[in-house]
């Protein structure tokens, strides 16, 4: 059979077009002005025919430059003699500007044709016409009418169906034999249901002059796009962290059988999302601070506690079983979640199961097949928290075995007969329960036209199986986090290490990419925790706790002689923390006498002092305080936090006479001992250097890697661009098609204090609060001068707002957050429940999940209701279910 390739791209000199996927090696394709290129090829079809899938990409020296859109293959169905030719013209694709509609959130699950119809029917000379048109749900088909009368002869009740064997791609193949030229048609959209055409295509008819095809020929023309003036599609969900899930079965926190039942009441209410907060394990310590879901010991496996007990199996041993009974009533009766109890019952109760059950899993069929797929990532981490375990330590680097990495040894141990086999195997028993019952979550959504949006966290633990096993790709002598916002004056410090992004770049994001790859076995959408770091990340010393000392990485550090042509002489003090006499009342208060004697010695007469050494650092400060929570030691510690801190400038960590102006420092002493002059011309430089320096830089930092990355899966990407945000960074997602995140408390128009709902981009995700802010109900009763500004310029009222927010003044916040032009809305579950009094939380204070600014928070936020109570919740579910009908985002095509 010969197949002959056709495409139009204008090349630069010497570059080449290729096609790759049809052989390992990729095809050249010819040309003679550099424009129109082809390619010849012969293949062996089988009698039965065959699909192939192919694309298209831009060699230059052997090298790949550059790729066409391939999230969807281009596939043929080839049948027909070996004397068969089929002549195939095709045209460049880009990314689409609807590409979220070919995302598997929409193929899946939003837009899914569950029951596809089948190849169409070939011809000895045939014409096949493809498109893509994935805005058509499964009631609807798209239909070609036109001139001709297998056409129906523009009559629309006599198109032709197209099959949606491919879709979101369509076809049809017409008997050429049978067609005058020349070819007009149009595309249309038809109603399955009722059996009628819905409405045209717009734009002009389509033609086609004679193709002067011969017998056991077939042309093919490919990459039409299809567009219907419909309205566009919007959507509505719920933002909900899996542990905050109850129901009457739950166990004392929410797990993946929860999800399930929160999937129902999505359906009940015409939400089509529902989204979580990460679910990896964090286990380090078998305390609550363990509870921080964004610091993680692996990037691939879940949290143990998310297992649903009852999906996994029944003591056989009655006295344990009631025992289990029991306990799981007092712990789910609880208000909020008692993580530690939570954990050590679940743990008890898997390992009498793994006892009873455990054998005969591991040698089942289904948890070879998984634990081949998952081997890589697998036996490492069941090792990692064995070992934990053994030596009392998540920090590997103190063990007295194993500290480094070997993958030998490693295997050895992993080896069944071995005393240490039976520790390890339990988490591979775990964990392959976990995928089971997520990815059976997963599936029930699909099938209720739900989609789970899962969440990356940018950032991993220092004392991780990631780290343990692959330190290469990481600073570990760095801390990531942010710099100061709304969420914290002092900036954020998570902790983290930042990427070797060089490292990183050389096997082309490796490790990235499996991730995300790994993500779309059990997730149709997913939200990059702080996007802002694939741009450049905060990096803040080990030596600090705060986030003000940072510096971005990678960025481009200013010499002695740059910054002084702003018009500012540079003096070393600058890079020494501003302590004088004026001020440290001021800071210190009645503690102001016991702070110079015991932690600051005198410069000179003049006034200044230094941190006496042991004090130098915030670590010593730290360290100092270790224990004391008292107010009075919080005071003191946190002043002289102030003062280390209180420097204009910070030296570069790679080049030596380089600096950044140290973030923020506008608001610090050191800024106000500034001469006016001085002040203008430090703000001068600070606003270049924050604001401009850097954006073209920044720009080509994330399209080294977010492009592929994001192609890497055809999950639906939304990015959390929340923060100081570079100007580069809403033009990369625009051209990458990455729903932004827009909150109306955290306007992106600096001109605005509150964002303006009608002007959000169509590409974005609006909500009311996230997890790591106050709900609704809680922000209006934190600041009354701001919230009377909200409810009389935003919301147009008159008069005096009321001090709390009333359900009909939440109901009507939430309207018109789904009247907003985000093609999603997703509000928090807190948020949704605000709208009726009935069944709202009595206690708001109950309802915040996360306080950025303390370290050291206790996530265990829980729903107050049973899922079962939500589900008979009629009023509320009517409400929420019309609200979002007659704002349209329940859409039927």
């Amino acid at each position: 059979m010969i197949l002959s390739f056709n495409i139009e791209y204008r090349t630069n000199w010497g570059e080449e077009v290729r096609i790759s996927g049809l052989f390992p090696e990729s095809i050249p394709l010819h040309t003679t002005d550099g424009i129109y290129w082809t390619a010849e090829l012969e293949l062996e079809v089988p009698q039965e025919g065959m699909t192939i899938h192919y694309n298209y990409q831009i060699e230059q020296n052997g090298m790949v430059i550059r790729k066409e859109w391939d999230s969807f293959s281009r596939s043929i169905f080839l049948s027909g003699s070996s004397k068969k030719i089929y002549r195939i013209n095709d045209c460049w694709k880009n990314i689409p500007e609807q590409l979220y509609l070919y995302s598997s959130a929409f193929t899946e699950a939003l837009l899914a044709h569950p029951e596809k119809e089948n190849i169409p029917q070939r011809y000895k000379k045939g014409l096949v016409i493809k498109a893509y048109a994935p805005r058509i749900s499964k009631d609807y088909c798209l239909a070609i009418c036109g001139n001709q009368k297998s056409l129906g002869h523009w009559d629309p009740e006599k198109a032709v169906l197209m099959s949606d064997a491919n879709f979101p791609e369509w076809q049809i193949e017409l008997d050429a034999s049978k067609l005058k030229y020349p070819l007009e048609y149009k595309f249309i959209l038809y109603n399955k249901q009722e059996k009628k055409a819905d409405c045209w295509e717009k734009n002009p008819n389509r033609y086609l002059a004679d193709p002067e095809l011969k017998t056991n020929e077939t042309l093919v023309i490919a990459d039409r796009y299809v567009y219907f003036d419909i309205p566009a599609w919007k959507g509505a969900g719920i933002a909900i962290p899996v542990f905050s899930l109850k129901s009457e079965k739950s166990f004392g926190v929410g797990d993946f059988g929860d999800l399930k039942r929160m999937v129902d009441w999505a359906v009940s209410t015409r939400q089509k999302v529902i989204q979580i907060l990460p679910v990896n394990d964090t286990t380090m310590t078998h305390t609550w601070t363990d509870s921080y879901p964004y610091n993680s010991i692996s990037i691939y496996a879940f949290h143990p506690m998310y297992a649903d007990i009852r999906q996994m199996g029944t003591l056989k041993d009655k006295e344990a079983a009631s025992k289990f009974s029991k306990k799981q009533k007092e712990l789910n009766s609880l208000p909020a979640i008692d993580y530690e109890a939570v954990n050590q019952t679940k743990w008890e109760f898997f390992n009498l199961l793994f006892r009873q059950e455990g054998e005969k899993v591991l040698a089942s069929k289904g948890f070879k097949d998984f634990f081949e797929t998952n081997k890589e990532w697998l036996q490492p981490y069941a090792v990692f928290s064995y070992l934990r375990d053994a030596y009392k330590t998540p920090n590997f680097r103190q063990w007295p075995r194993h500290s480094v990495y070997q993958a030998e040894d490693i295997e050895k141990m992993c080896q069944p007969g071995t005393a240490d086999y039976p520790h390890i195997s339990l988490y591979y028993y775990i964990q392959y329960h976990l995928h089971l019952q997520l990815l059976s979550a997963t599936e029930y959504a699909r099938q209720h036209g739900v989609v789970l949006k899962g969440d990356i966290p940018i950032g991993i633990s220092r004392n991780s199986v990631e780290a343990w096993t692959e330190p290469h790709y990481f600073n570990l002598n760095g801390q990531a986090g942010a710099p100061p916002d709304d969420f914290s004056i002092n900036g954020q410090n998570w902790g983290f290490p930042t990427y070797n992004w060089d490292v990183m770049e050389k096997d082309g994001y490796r490790w990235w990419m499996k991730r995300f790859q790994k993500m779309a076995e059990y997730f149709d959408a997913y939200r990059i925790d702080h996007i802002l770091g694939f741009f450049r990340i905060w990096e803040i010393p080990m030596h600090a706790v705060h986030g003000l000392l940072g510096q971005f990485d990678p960025s481009l550090p200013m010499s002695r002689e740059e910054i002084e042509s702003y018009g500012l002489t540079f003096r070393d003090e600058y890079l020494l923390p501003f302590i004088h006499e004026s001020f440290l009342g001021q800071l210190f208060g009645p503690h102001t006498r016991l702070v110079k004697q015991d932690f600051l010695e005198s410069v000179d007469d003049s006034g200044l002092y230094r941190m006496k050494p042991g004090f130098e650092t915030q670590r010593e400060v730290e360290q100092f305080f270790a224990g004391r929570n008292d107010e009075d030691s919080v005071w003191i510690r946190e002043g002289l936090y102030s003062l280390i801190s209180n420097v204009l400038f910070v030296a570069d960590k790679k080049e030596e006479g380089k600096y950044h102006p140290r973030i923020g420092v506008q608001r610090d002493f050191v800024f106000r001992s500034l001469n006016e002059e001085e002040k203008n011309a430090f703000n001068k430089l600070y606003d270049q250097y924050y604001y401009h320096r850097h954006n073209e830089f920044w720009h080509q930092q994330a399209m080294k890697k977010l492009p592929q990355l994001t192609q890497s899966t055809r999950m639906l990407v939304c990015g959390e661009d929340l923060g100081m945000i570079p100007a580069c960074v809403s033009s990369v997602m625009n051209d990458l098609r990455i729903l932004s995140l827009e909150i109306q408390r955290m306007p992106k128009n600096p001109m605005h204090e509150f964002g303006h709902l009608n002007e959000y981009p169509y590409r974005s995700v609006c909500t009311i609060s996230t997890h790591d802010m106050s709900t609704l109900r809680g922000w209006w009763e934190e600041d009354y001068q701001q919230t009377q500004r909200y409810y009389n310029a935003t919301l147009g009222h008159y008069g005096v707002a009321p001090t709390t927010a009333t359900p009909e003044l939440c109901e009507e916040i939430v309207r018109n957050h789904l009247n907003s032009n985000s093609i999603l809305c997703i509000l928090s579950f807190q948020d949704w429940l605000s709208i009726d009094e009935k069944w709202r939380n009595p206690n708001v204070a109950e309802e915040r999940i996360n306080v950025p600014s303390n370290p050291r928070n206790y996530w265990r936020y829980r729903m107050h209701l049973t899922l079962e109570q939500l589900m008979k919740a009629q009023t509320l579910n009517n409400k929420i279910g019309e609200l979002i009908k007659y704002t349209g985002r329940d859409p039927n095509k």
